[in-house]
């Protein structure tokens, strides 16, 4: 054997109550698991790890990651590695980097900006999906990741490519040239497909469209995972909507971030439960993803209506500089209720810039677009249009629009798994980049009791697994991947806060993956031992 954990507290991912035992690795994998009643020698090694106290658990999976080019320019990216997770799901909320042609990419990188940066410390040397898998694992000199990555095709990157930023429906040909965009992709290891139909341009496909690009991810074993048409005002039917959508298409539904935001749901999880509830019992293949903090974090750009950002980003700058243009935004965001911001009117006190990409106005961030405005004696909405402009449109924010209760209950639900949604850019990011699953399992396990821990680890591990359809992952298991974390039960907990959101979390002294430590000891190796992870349905 390469390493034996001695004495440990296994919390093998499957839900069912913990043990002692010994577990062995060998050549990356899971080898042995010698329980402490049971009979024979028990393993012995080159290394033992003495792990009284520690609890072990598969390695944590998040299916909600924002980390697509964090991955290819930070090779420690301890935001995640020091929480536990060995593997991110990419390529989300329908905007990534493949498929692209040029013009493609370069809309698209201009258009997330405030998520990943704008890239200029990247050489973008790919294209296609297959390429961009092929880039994580030669990435640093062919040492490959930080952690493990699987990868959604971003639907509204494909409409990009195929239709542009026009609000219409996709021509025959361009749906043709969309499902084959999709179908490619699928054959190349992405192992479903995002939506982000709040933001331009994924939001002006229609349900025919989308259902015909679902029967293509459905056809290559993927699932659909969509950051559906609103979480405010038209929460409950969005979420119906998508459970519809693809029990026609026969495709697996796994729903992005499922929250019940703003005013007008508070008190409603229960609803959205019902609904799920009823769906599953008539056979639907459903999970979701939450992070455990009631705020959200996106940019301020999609706050706007929709109708501002057809055209893609220069066309958003025109409108913005022009004055009856702009007070005709102004307009459906403060009275209206513009579909950018979930057909909820905005509320400028609860809008927090948390990072800029444009140096000099480092003052705007941690405050709400109420404050500055205060501050600089003028309405909210003159100084948001002003940030959107100096800013290029790359603004992140914090929307302080969640209800405890409803985050609550729904991480008790049956499929439920866990998701960061972190955004890695910004001066103040949203803590749940580097806290969600020590939150998880500190806060909502040990401290409030809402999961056990035993629940809480397969909510991680065990059912993300079973949604990407890993055969090898998600369980402490003999012969599975030895993607493992070592965790205190009595300490693990999230370091990062509002204030101080880049702090690594407490109580996780080890991680690893393929049997490798990334963390040992509390402190990050030099081990990059995380490779693209390709769906071979």
């Amino acid at each position: 054997m390469d390493l034996v954990i001695r004495d440990t507290r296994v919390i093998d991912g499957s839900g069912t109550p913990s043990y002692r035992a010994d577990v062995a690795v060998r050549d990356g994998r899971v080898a042995e698991i010698h329980r402490e009643d049971s009979p024979g020698p028990r393993p012995s090694a080159a290394r033992t790890l003495d792990a009284d106290g520690l609890a072990l658990a598969p390695g944590f999976i998040d299916m909600h990651a924002h980390s697509d080019l964090a991955l290819l320019r930070d090779p420690d990216h301890s935001a995640k590695a020091a929480q536990g997770v060995t593997l991110e799901v990419l390529g989300q909320d329908g905007l990534s980097y493949a498929p692209v042609d040029d013009r493609t990419l370069a809309e698209v990188r201009r258009s997330i900006t405030g998520w990943n940066g704008d890239g200029s410390d990247i050489d973008f040397d790919w294209r296609t999906v297959g390429e961009y898998l092929d880039r994580l694992d030669r990435n640093f000199g062919g040492r490959g990741i930080a952690v493990n990555a699987a990868y959604l095709i971003p639907q509204g990157t494909v409409r990009m490519y195929a239709v542009g930023w026009d609000d219409r429906p996709a021509s025959e040909a361009e749906l043709t040239r969309m499902k084959q965009l999709v179908a490619q992709s699928m054959a190349e290891g992405a192992v479903g497909m995002s939506s982000g139909l709040t933001y331009t341009p994924g939001m002006y496909a229609d349900d025919a469209e989308l259902t015909e690009l679902c029967r293509v991810v459905a056809g290559h074993g993927g699932y659909y995972c969509p950051h559906h048409r609103s979480y405010g005002a038209g929460a409950l039917r969005a979420y119906e909507e998508m459970v519809t959508l693809t029990r026609t298409a026969g495709c697996a539904l796994h729903l992005a971030h499922a929250t019940m935001n703003f005013g007008v749901n508070e008190g409603k999880a229960p609803e959205l439960l019902t609904l799920l509830d009823r769906a599953l019992d008539e056979g639907a293949d459903i999970s979701l993803d939450t992070y455990p903090y009631t705020p959200g974090c996106t940019t301020l750009v999609a706050m706007l209506p929709s109708w501002a950002s057809e055209g893609g980003p220069e066309s958003v700058m025109a409108r913005l500089a022009d004055d009856a243009t702009a007070a005709r935004i102004r307009h459906d965001m403060e009275v209206v209720g513009a579909d950018g911001c979930h057909g909820v009117p905005i509320e400028w006190d609860r809008i927090e810039i948390s990072g800029v990409s444009v140096p000099g106005h480092e003052a705007y961030v941690g405050r709400t677009v109420a404050e500055s405005a205060r501050l600089r004696g003028e309405e909210p909405w003159v100084t948001a249009r002003r940030l959107l402009i100096d800013d290029r449109l790359g603004s992140t924010i914090l929307q302080h629009v969640g209800h405890e209760e409803n985050v609550r209950q729904i991480m008790r639900h049956r499929v439920h798994t866990g998701g960061s949604d972190g955004i890695l850019q910004g001066d103040k990011p949203h803590p749940r980049a580097y806290g969600t699953f020590p939150q998880y399992l500190g806060r909502y396990t040990r401290e409030l009791g809402i999961l056990s821990l035993e629940e809480c680890v397969a909510h991680l591990t065990s059912r993300p697994a079973a949604r990407l359809r890993l055969a090898d992952r998600g369980l402490v298991r003999e012969g599975y991947r030895a993607d493992l974390v070592l965790f205190d039960p009595a300490t693990v907990a999230a370091g990062s806060t509002f204030d101080q959101p880049r702090t690594l979390p407490f109580g996780i002294p080890h991680v690893l993956i393929d049997g490798r430590f990334v963390i040992e000891d509390g402190r990050r190796t030099q081990t990059l031992a995380g490779r693209s992870v390709r769906s071979t349905t």
